[in-house]
C-alpha cells in the first residue's frame, strides 16, 4: 500500500486525500486546525463553485450539502454608470443575467472543510494536527511515498519559487473584503432566481453578492474588490466585525446602491462572518525542493493563486485535486520523481491557464471590446449566457473574449448581423 502524506486540509488537499482513501491508499492529512476549530473559526472565503467542479464532488460521493446549500442558475453583470455616484446615486449603465447551463453552489468553507474532515478520520485516515514547517516536511519525505503540500500561506509557500513569466502582477491588484449576512432581500427584476451578482464600478472595484450555505443555514456573502488605495480600500486594521459590516454597507449605499437597497435588514451570521486582506496573483514552481534533497509537490493555490476577482479558487483547487489524483492512480507502483511533478503539474496547468489568463486580464481596466461585449449581452442573452457559462469553463474565452476580430465576429453571428 503506497503512503501519502498531504499538507494543509483545504478543498484540494481534503478532496485528494478523500478520493485517494477511497482508493486504497494510506494517507495522512495535516491540518493546522481541528474541525471544531475550523468550524467556530472564522470565513475562509467565498467558495462559489460552478458544474465541472461540482461534479468532482459528486463523482466522489462528497457532495454533502447539495441539497441544503441554495442551488445557484444564474450569473448577473451589472456597470456602474460613470462617475454618477459623485452626484447622487449611481445608475446602472448595464444589467443583465445570464442563465447557468449547470446550477452553481457556494458552502461555507467552515461547513466543508470540518465535514470532511471528520469524514476522512471516521473512514480511517490518519489525521494530524499540527502546524507543518519545512523541517517537518523533509523528516516526512523520507518515510511517505509522495507528500502534497496544499496550505496555501506561511514558510512552506516560500519553497515554491515565483515564476515571473506566469505572473505579471508582483502586487496584490485588489483589496478585499468579505461579509457573510442574513436578511439580505431578493433582486426584485428577477425575485425568484438564486443568481451570483457581479457589479461593477469602473476606476472604484467591484461588488459580488451571492448566495450561500453557512453554518446557520441560508445566507448570502457581501464581497468587495477594490482596487488598492481606491475609495474601497478602508478595511485594513478594521477589527470590529459590526464596523466592517458598517463600511461594506455605506460603501454599496454609494456606489452600488440598487444592491444597498436588498441590503438595508441585514446582519452578520455570527462574529467571524467577515474577513478582509490581500495578495499578489502569482504562478509558482510546482517542485518544492527539501533541505535533505527530498521533493514535495504543491497543489491547487500554493502553485496557482489567481484573484478572487472570478470566483475560481475553490474551483480551481477541485479541478486540481481531480487531476492529480487521476496521475497518481495511473502511476500505480512506479517513483514518484520530479519528472512525473512536473507532468502532474503541466495536467492541471492546461486547464488553469485559462483561469489566471482571464483573471488577470479582469483585472486590468477593460478595453473597448470587452465593453461593448458586456454592454451586448443586455440586448443578446446567448451572449450573456455564454459570459455567465464562462465562469465554470473559462477556456472558452479564448473563442470571444480577448481579441476584439474573434469578439466582433461573434457579436455579428449572434445578432445576425
Amino acid at each position: 500500500m503506497r503512503k501519502i502524506l498531504v499538507v494543509g486540509a483545504g478543498q484540494s488537499g481534503l478532496q485528494l486525500a478523500l478520493g485517494l482513501q477511497s482508493n486504497g491508499y494510506e494517507v495522512t492529512l495535516m491540518s493546522n486546525r481541528t474541525a471544531d476549530e475550523i468550524r467556530t473559526g472564522r470565513v475562509m472565503s467565498t467558495q462559489c463553485m460552478f458544474h465541472t467542479a461540482l461534479q468532482h464532488e459528486r463523482d466522489l460521493q462528497l457532495n454533502f450539502w447539495e441539497s441544503q446549500a441554495p442551488k445557484i442558475e444564474g450569473l448577473g453583470v451589472s456597470v456602474a454608470g460613470p462617475g454618477s455616484w459623485g452626484e447622487g446615486p449611481a445608475a446602472r449603465a448595464i444589467d443583465w443575467l445570464g442563465h447557468l447551463d449547470g446550477f452553481a453552489q457556494s458552502v461555507d468553507q467552515r461547513v466543508k472543510m470540518a465535514g470532511w474532515m471528520e469524514t476522512f478520520a471516521q473512514r480511517g485516515g490518519q489525521l494530524v494536527i499540527h502546524g507543518a514547517a519545512v523541517g517537518d516536511l523533509d523528516y516526512f519525505s523520507r518515510t511517505y511515498d509522495l507528500v502534497l503540500v496544499s496550505a496555501g500561506k506561511g514558510e512552506l509557500v516560500q519553497m515554491f519559487g515565483r515564476d515571473p513569466e506566469r505572473s505579471p502582477y508582483s502586487e496584490p491588484q485588489r483589496a478585499l473584503a468579505v461579509s457573510y449576512v442574513h436578511g439580505m432581500g431578493p433582486r426584485p427584476e428577477h425575485p425568484d432566481t438564486e443568481a451570483v451578482r457581479c457589479n461593477l464600478v469602473p476606476g472604484v472595484g467591484e461588488l459580488f453578492v451571492m448566495p450561500c450555505l453557512t453554518t446557520s443555514g441560508r445566507a448570502d456573502i457581501l464581497f468587495w474588490e477594490g482596487i488598492p488605495g481606491g475609495p474601497l480600500d478602508v478595511f485594513d486594521g478594521v477589527k470590529d466585525p459590526a464596523e466592517h459590516l458598517s463600511l461594506t454597507l455605506g460603501l454599496m449605499e454609494k456606489y452600488t446602491p440598487w444592491e444597498y437597497a436588498r441590503a438595508r435588514e441585514v446582519e452578520l451570521t455570527d462574529a467571524g462572518g467577515v474577513l478582509s486582506g490581500r495578495y499578489a496573483p502569482t504562478v509558482r514552481n510546482p517542485v518544492g525542493r527539501l533541505p535533505g534533497g527530498g521533493l514535495v509537490l504543491g497543489v491547487a493555490d500554493v502553485v496557482v493563486a489567481n484573484d478572487p476577482i472570478t470566483g475560481q479558487g475553490s474551483n480551481s483547487a477541485a479541478k486540481c485535486a481531480a487531476a492529480y489524483l487521476a496521475s497518481i492512480l495511473e502511476h500505480g507502483d512506479k517513483e514518484f520523481d520530479e519528472d512525473w511533478m512536473r507532468a502532474t503539474f503541466d495536467r492541471y496547468w492546461a486547464t488553469a491557464q485559462h483561469v489566471t489568463k482571464w483573471t488577470n486580464a479582469m483585472l486590468a481596466p477593460p478595453p473597448e471590446h470587452i465593453l461593448g461585449l458586456i454592454g451586448a449581452a443586455g440586448q443578446l442573452p446567448p451572449v450573456a449566457d455564454r459570459f455567465a457559462n464562462g465562469f465554470n469553463d473559462p477556456a472558452d474565452f479564448e473563442n470571444f473574449f480577448y481579441e476584439p476580430e474573434k469578439t466582433a465576429a461573434y457579436l455579428a453571428e449572434v445578432s445576425g448581423a
